[in-house]
Parts: C-alpha cells; structure tokens; sequence
C-alpha cells in the first residue's frame, strides 16, 4: 500500500523537547549493570521524531537544548544530515544529556538518564509566529521535570493552542525519571491532555494516566476532557485508534526484534508526516477518516526500526517503507 499522498502545501511538524546521545550495550542483556561495551547513538524522543518526519521527507524543525561540546555538535549534525531544520535548537554551556542503555536478544533493554543540556532549553517568543496552521509535537521524556525546559514546554503549548495549532503529545513516561513519582507525572501531564487534539501512548502510559487497566475504561477516561484522537501501541498486537467513532486495534507488522528504542518515536513520526498532508486536519475526526490506512503505515515503519540498533540511523525513507516485507 503506498504512503498516503502529501499535498503541495505540507505542514511543518515542530517537535519540542530533548535531544540526547544514546549510549548502547548490544547483545549483553537487559541488565545495565552487566554490559560493557557501549556505542554512541543520536536519540532522544522528540529528535527522533524530527528525523523520522524527515526521513521520509516531510517539514520538520527541531527545538531543544543540547550542550555545546562534541556530542552536542554531533546531535546537531545528524539531525541537520537527515533533514531537520535546527535554526532553533540551542546549545548550552551545560554537558549533552545522556542515556546508557542495555540490550537483550530480544529487543528489551535497561536505561539511565544523566541529564545535562536539554533541561536548559529557554523560550524563544520568535517561534511563536511559526505554530499558525502547522503541527507541535511535545514528546516529554524529561520536558516535565523541572528547569528552564518546563517553562518553555508550558509556553510553548499555550502558544499552540492560541495559534489553533494541530497539538501531539506523547508523555514517554520513563520508570527510572519517575520512580515513586507516578502522581506528579499525571498531574504534569494533564495541561497536555486537556490541550491536544492527538496523543499516542504506550499500554502502560494509558493505564498510569487514566488510572484504568482495561484497555476500554482507558480510552474512555483519557478522552474525557482530554484528546479526541488517541493512539496506544500495544506492541506485537498492534496499535489501539480510539476516536469519536469508536475504537479499533489496527494489526502490527511481524518481526523479529533487533532494539526497540525509537521504534514508537518512528510511529508518531510516520504519523505525523500524513497528517502534515491533509488539507483539512478535521478530516480526522469524521466517521471516513483515513486514520485506520494512516497507522497501518505507521506500524510498519515502528516495525522497520526495531529490526535495526539505533533509533534514528534505523528510520525509514520512502523507499524501504514501500519495499519492507
């Protein structure tokens, strides 16, 4: 099935949040503490996201912090490699944001942050002029942690919905950042909520934010008060569409899996690339909505990255989202 088609007058997807170096222990289990090789990979959820819009040929702008030393310049320099425009990214006198990562065989994995740059990020008013007709996505890994980048994140989303911006979040809820602070996650999050008209979780997101663990009594209490459209990954079992016109679990593609990191960072951005196609976003919300075609592609590129290690060197272009069996 080919992508769904992209209009001449493409919307630019403006992903916020951190961008960070990955360090990854391949093939020495999901135990951090036992791995002893690492190499460095370019990640971080809503950079990710930005290469993924990219890679398959969409507008995408990056706005984070990164430090200004080798690792930042390299963030800096693969995101530009891919595509993204970085001319409001900033750099920090601050180290780069780090993540250490262990891998299992089968794609599991163990992490920890050692934060640095991203949280430095300041609000810029001149990217307020930018959000009018076009798609913010907050992927909040580390945004709702505190610092100068919560501030911005926060103004940011009131600048969005002013504009009448198409809003994404995605919460990428980390158990080692909040670890005994699941409240103040959820508590974090509900501005979010409240304020987007799309928002992909994990299964274990739906459940922390609605406090629900059927995967119905979810949907149902995320979308009161909060977005229209959401979508749950659920893994080898698909990808859950809930909407004003029911809910529908949308297949995944079968694999065998190398490194899920980046894997739903590809979906969101697959994603968000049609959606920057549509002429008319309220499409979305009508009973005809090309949704379902729109995540069956989004799976597939999800499914194209975890077969390979590292999250943004995996991404699909066209292409070998065209030919993957």
């Amino acid at each position: 099935m080919a992508i769904t088609s992209i209009s001449l007058i493409m919307k630019t997807v403006y992903c916020i949040g951190e961008a960070l170096i990955d360090f990854v222990g391949e093939k020495q289990g999901s135990d951090l503490s036992k791995a002893r090789e690492f190499t460095r990979k370019a990640g971080g959820a809503p950079a990710n996201v930005a290469c993924a819009i990219a890679r398959l040929g969409g507008s995408s702008s990056f706005i984070g912090s990164v430090g200004d030393d080798p690792f930042g310049k390299y963030l800096l320099d693969t995101l530009q490699a891919c595509g993204v425009d970085i001319r409001y990214a900033q750099q920090s006198d601050i180290f780069t944001t780090l993540a250490f990562v262990s891998l299992a065989e089968d794609g599991e994995r163990d992490f920890i942050f050692s934060r640095g740059a991203d949280r430095e990020l300041t609000y810029d008013p001149e990217v307020k002029k930018l959000f009018g007709g076009n798609i913010i996505h907050f992927g909040a890994a580390t945004a709702l942690m505190g610092g100068p980048l919560e501030e911005a994140y926060h103004q940011y989303l009131s600048d969005a919905s002013e504009a009448g911006a198409f809003i994404c979040f995605d919460p990428n809820f980390r158990q080692d950042l909040w670890n005994n602070k699941e409240q103040e996650f959820i508590q974090k999050c509900q501005p979010f909520l409240n304020k987007a008209h799309l928002c992909k979780f994990s299964l274990e997101e739906a459940r922390i934010l609605s406090g629900r663990e059927d995967l119905q009594a979810a949907c149902e209490a995320l979308h009161k008060d909060g977005p229209r459209l959401i979508t749950i990954t659920l893994g080898s079992e698909g990808t859950c569409l809930s909407g004003p016109h029911g809910r529908k679990t949308i297949p995944s593609i079968k694999i065998t899996p190398v490194d899920t990191t980046g894997a739903g960072d590809a979906f969101i951005g697959c994603l968000l690339y049609q959606l920057a196609g549509l002429r008319d976003p309220d499409q979305l919300f009508e009973k005809d909505s090309p949704l379902v075609e729109m995540i069956a592609q989004a799976n597939r590129a999800g499914a194209i990255t975890a077969t390979n290690y590292g999250a943004i060197e995996s991404l699909p272009d066209q292409e070998q989202l065209r030919t993957f069996v």
